[in-house]
């Protein structure tokens, strides 16, 4: 299940899409706009900075703006960014792995084999989806 900051991080996103290329949002137009809570708001604009989704203009007409194309930023990335691994244990996971504690052999482990399918189609279906294919036409 996605966390609420991971919510509001797409929401942000797709707010920042759906302007016009040039524009440069000020955080509370985003927080009105995408219906996010604006003390929630910042902390996660930054970790989108940090992960160089988005960058910001300083001053009296300052803001954020996307960096990288709503074509490129897909789910899967934020989710990663904002929530950690896809998979749902860490022994099944590609970027977080980490061997199970209780496994004698990984390689015989049913509940691995059967999470780590779980986890390609919802990797798959994640990363098939963009900012892009979201934004409301």
């Amino acid at each position: 299940m996605l966390s609420h900051k991971a919510k509001y991080a797409l929401k942000a996103l797709l707010y920042l899409a759906e302007q016009d290329e040039n524009h440069i949002s000020r955080t509370v137009e985003i927080a009105d706009g995408a219906n996010i809570p604006k003390k929630f708001l910042e902390q996660i604009l930054l970790d989108l900075k940090r992960g160089r989704f988005v960058s910001s203009k300083q001053g009296k007409f300052g803001g954020y703006y996307l960096i990288k194309s709503k074509n490129d930023i897909t789910l899967a990335e934020i989710h990663r960014l904002f929530d950690g691994a896809i998979a749902l244990l860490p022994c099944a996971s590609l970027n977080f792995y980490e061997p199970c504690s209780d496994c004698k052999t990984e390689s015989e482990c049913s509940l691995r084999h059967g999470l780590m399918l779980i986890r390609d189609k919802t990797l798959k279906a994640m990363e098939g989806i963009t900012i892009a294919s979201l934004v409301k036409k």
